[in-house]
């Protein structure tokens, strides 16, 4: 694409994340966004990993925005959720009046396909936005352990910019849709991905049981795992766990099971990602049901009436 489709003037985007403010991801793709001197960038995130939170929102409570110091760009540090993060990102309050043209969430450690979106914080900032009328993606890198490493996240930032100069472009044009969003999911091996694709959400989830713990020291969170490679991991991860208290019992989350790949159907978002594509899934504000199911439901409405209606006789 000619840069000077977008040149013109310099477009808007507003980066926010799930993993917070510090997470390499979101500093990888800022950093990138900057250094092509191309847009206007702010960065209004959480102040702390805020991973699965899904789309919760802040209500009773007053949010607290602190500046923070990202080199080319205008960013605070949010007491509040991802959605929280895009909500006044948007609104104008935090920017000066300011509307983005295009808010980015991401780049997050780990995929967020299928039925992930649900769970998913990066989501969540995405679909906010796009609740609102603001064009949104939702940035993800398929981190695998031993296998991944943080140059990755910048691979993955690296290998998303034509898409995000495309949706500028479709946007500058007045031609990008309004009926969806855009969740991304880069491969594992981002160095050798095999292009984009369009996918549809597919039912890809990690199956999480329980397992009584006796300690209750922290998992370490998302980012910082990610950045064990180049920097020591300090805070309230690296405590030592405090006394059980008497009657008190423990669980933490633990894998199960991972759907089977060769299970999933074609065209779906995980399937395509761990075939090597970076899948670009367009999602909508609501999740739908499965079509087939509504007959019983109708059905099932008409028995439920005639019961009711016979035991009142």
């Amino acid at each position: 694409m000619d840069d000077a489709a977008i040149a013109g003037s310099r477009p808007t985007l507003l980066i926010t994340n799930d993993d917070g403010i510090d997470a390499p991801g979101l500093r990888f793709l800022v950093d990138l966004l900057v250094a092509a001197d191309r847009y206007r960038v702010l960065v209004c995130a959480p102040d702390s990993d805020k991973s699965g939170v899904g789309h919760s929102i802040t209500w009773q409570c007053a949010l607290s925005a602190k500046r923070a110091e990202i080199m080319g760009a205008t960013a605070f540090a949010v007491s509040g959720t991802p959605a929280d993060c895009a909500s006044l990102g948007i609104s104008g309050k935090l920017f000066d009046g300011v509307i983005p043209d295009l808010v980015i969430s991401g780049i997050n450690v780990g995929c967020n396909c299928g039925y992930h979106v649900v769970y998913s914080g990066t989501v969540a900032g995405a679909r906010e936005a796009f609740l609102y009328g603001v064009p949104a993606l939702a940035i993800s890198h398929n981190w695998k352990g031993r296998k991944s490493n943080v140059h990755d996240l910048k691979l993955a930032a690296d290998a998303c910019l034509p898409l995000i100069n495309a949706v500028l472009y479709e946007l500058k044009a007045k031609a990008y849709p309004e009926g969806s969003f855009l969740n991304v999911d880069v491969p594992t091996d981002v160095a050798n991905h095999k292009g984009f694709k369009i996918t549809k959400q597919g039912k890809f989830m990690t199956r999480i049981g329980w397992e009584q713990t006796y300690s209750n020291t922290p998992a370490l969170e998302s980012y910082q795992t990610a950045n064990m490679n180049i920097d020591s991991v300090s805070g309230p991860a690296n405590n030592a766990s405090s006394a059980l208290v008497e009657d008190e019992l423990l669980f933490k989350r633990v894998v199960i099971k991972k759907n089977d790949v060769e299970e999933e159907e074609e065209d779906t978002d995980h399937r395509a990602l761990e075939e090597g594509y970076i899948t670009i899934t367009p999602l909508g504000a609501l999740s739908h049901t499965e079509m087939e199911g509504v007959p019983y439901f109708k059905s099932w409405l008409m028995r439920l009436a005639e019961r009711t209606s016979s035991s009142s006789l």
